[in-house]
């Protein structure tokens, strides 16, 4: 089953990622797991590496790598899913994540903000909020004779 990727922003389309270049393993996972807890290899680990993928193109790929890179082991993306007891689901778990991280690291990055003056309105409100402040401290103090 190939690994699609939603469109987003950055990715108008959104992406198909052939099953062929995906790797999956499968181990035991901790946790519960009934009387199947130590003969069921549940918990999956689903790779994939980003130089050799055929669907990114070469702006994709740099920004990929460049915003994935503390996850990255080399040019390799690892996802692991352990949290449901069935292989299918912790299956399914993994591609969700792997696609919303690639979705996310796609996306261009927001505007930078152009900084603008307060309204007048505003700065009424926060000077009316300090006096009032100020009002509520100056009730505490003890009382002069």
């Amino acid at each position: 089953m190939d690994l699609v990727v939603p469109p987003g922003p950055g990715i108008p389309q959104g992406l198909v990622i052939p099953l062929a270049e995906l790797h999956e393993t499968f181990s035991r996972a901790s946790g519960p797991g009934g009387q199947g807890v130590n003969t069921t290899d549940s918990r999956v680990q689903l790779s994939l590496d980003l130089a050799t993928c055929s669907v990114l193109d070469e702006r994709r790929r740099e920004r990929l790598l460049e915003r994935l890179a503390e996850r990255l082991d080399g040019t390799v993306l690892r996802i692991d899913a352990s949290e449901h007891r069935q292989q299918r689901r912790n299956r399914v778990a993994a591609r969700e994540r792997m696609a919303g991280l690639l979705r996310e690291a796609l996306a261009p990055p927001p505007p930078t903000r152009r900084a603008t003056r307060p309204t007048r309105g505003s700065v009424r409100r926060r000077l009316e909020a300090k006096k009032q402040r100020s009002q509520t401290k100056a009730l505490r103090a003890r009382p002069r004779d």
